[in-house]
């Protein structure tokens, strides 16, 4: 029995991820949603991202490691909104250390699966509650996730510029096996 494999949806914000999730889960996929929106939308998440920053990337990293840990067991392949190396782009985008544990988990718990990024993509960005960037800070957080895996040994694969049909079908053909 092969392991299970963890793929991994990253890049920009407002690039198309949730939608094409939301895609896969309603193609009977596994999936795993994105972590931050969750702490964003609880009470005080929207504060403790404005007024601590390394609060808000700690608790995204547990976060993630329990969905990590969470589906480990599963025998099929798991898609993720985002990963623990996104927690590591956003401490760079902000201008902050990467804590030992945070680095330590990127290290240990690693995805077994393509890390599918999704670029900025003007032509579909919008801000929103929880997605305030404006369109500059999103490339730069495009930028600094997709540094992030790629330090931390993975090979990025971009999503095509495509709708979500298109999408949806590229990515089937990423978890597919290597023949």
């Amino acid at each position: 029995m092969r392991a299970p494999r963890r793929a991994v949806l990253t890049g920009a914000p407002g690039a198309g991820k949730t939608t094409l999730l939301d895609a896969a889960a309603a193609a009977g996929m596994a999936t795993s949603p994105e972590v931050a929106r969750r702490i964003l939308k609880a009470p005080g998440g929207m504060e403790l991202r404005a007024a601590d920053p390394l609060g808000f990337a700690e608790a995204m990293a547990e976060a993630h490691a329990r969905e990590f840990e969470r589906h480990a067991i599963r025998p099929v392949p798991v898609l993720f909104d985002r990963g623990l190396a996104d927690v590591v782009g956003f401490l760079d985008v902000s201008g902050l250390a990467v804590p030992t544990a945070v680095d330590k988990a990127c290290r240990e718990l690693r995805y077994a699966g393509p890390i599918l990024r999704a670029p900025a993509w003007a032509a579909i960005y919008t801000q929103d509650a929880e997605r305030i960037q404006n369109w500059e800070q999103a490339v730069a957080s495009d930028e600094a996730v997709t540094a992030a895996w790629k330090r931390y040994g993975y090979a990025v694969v971009d999503l095509p510029l495509t709708g979500v049909a298109e999408r949806l079908e590229f990515l089937r053909s990423s978890l597919q096996p290597a023949a």
